[in-house]
């Protein structure tokens, strides 16, 4: 008999499974994954192997995934960082699996062919993307696959950020995309899992999974301060002071900055409900 496991963190389907649940999901086989890198800049995650399916989450160039299965040029997957299992563009996998040395700290960088920014780039790469480098020179970080980044746009992996909002607040203006997580598209907990794993702190992808593990729950009269995290159903947002709240929304399709009460109004008005909680994290 199988046990009840959440859909999005569960690499299990009737017909296949991990092997390490064999015993606890009933699956027609079980197999052992395969660690893949992901070598494009951002991918998306589906939530069936279509190109017009639901994104319910992206992937960071150099995040790793275990691979399950494969069909049709399309990868079911789970994510090694965050645990979110889908489908994935399979030619957007490598199975050289490096060692990263640095994270880009910037909204969104660029990758040269040589130590000149005059020249056409080569890709661009989000906040979070994490890069194996090799070498300075000059005023560029020289990495292992692609080519040459502006070394002020990367940090060493263990010198993380202190703020996370500070880093939330790099991304203002970005659109809002459903299941996104870089500069070109974001949503509301992809905002709040990017910023925080900026810090090294590694966050769940859901706002729902977000209000039940992160931080500890402040009383209905406290006094909220910057960083603490405001949750209502299907959304959350991030004090940057005690009245103001960041975060990437529906209502203006960008990551905005405004008044909380003003949010608790329109949500209300819009029958999107109440606050369902804060939180305070532990950084």
């Amino acid at each position: 008999m199988s046990e009840t496991f959440d859909r999005r963190l569960t690499p299990a389907r009737s017909d296949l499974a991990a092997a390490h649940l064999k015993g606890r999901v009933d699956a027609d086989r079980y197999v052992e994954g395969v660690v893949m890198e992901v070598k494009d800049c951002v991918v998306d995650m589906r939530r069936e192997p279509r190109p017009d399916a639901s994104i319910d989450t992206q992937v960071l160039f150099g995040e790793r995934v275990t691979v399950y299965d494969e069909l049709e040029g399309w990868a079911w997957a789970q994510l090694s960082r965050d645990g979110y299992v889908g489908w994935i563009a399979a030619n957007t996998l490598w199975s050289e699996v490096s060692t990263p040395t640095h994270r880009v700290c910037v909204p969104r960088t660029f990758v040269y062919p040589r130590a000149s920014i005059k020249l056409p780039p080569l890709m661009a790469l989000p906040l979070g993307a994490e890069i194996a480098i090799l070498k300075e020179h000059e005023s560029f970080y020289v990495t292992r696959d692609l080519g040459f980044i502006w070394r002020s746009h990367l940090a060493p992996l263990d010198a993380p950020a202190n703020d996370f909002v500070a880093v939330a607040e790099t991304l203002i203006g970005a659109p809002y995309l459903w299941g996104g997580k870089s500069s070109l598209g974001i949503d509301c907990s992809g905002l709040v899992q990017v910023a925080l794993l900026a810090t090294g702190v590694e966050a769940p992808r859901d706002s729902d999974m977000q209000e039940a593990q992160l931080g500890s729950l402040l009383g209905p009269g406290a006094e909220l301060r910057r960083g603490d995290l405001v949750f209502w159903k299907g959304h959350v947002g991030v004090m940057r002071d005690a009245t103001t709240l960041l975060h990437a929304n529906g209502a203006h399709m960008l990551v905005s900055s405004e008044p909380l009460e003003l949010v608790r109004e329109r949500n209300v008005k819009a029958g999107a409900g109440e606050v369902t909680s804060m939180r305070r994290l532990a950084l």
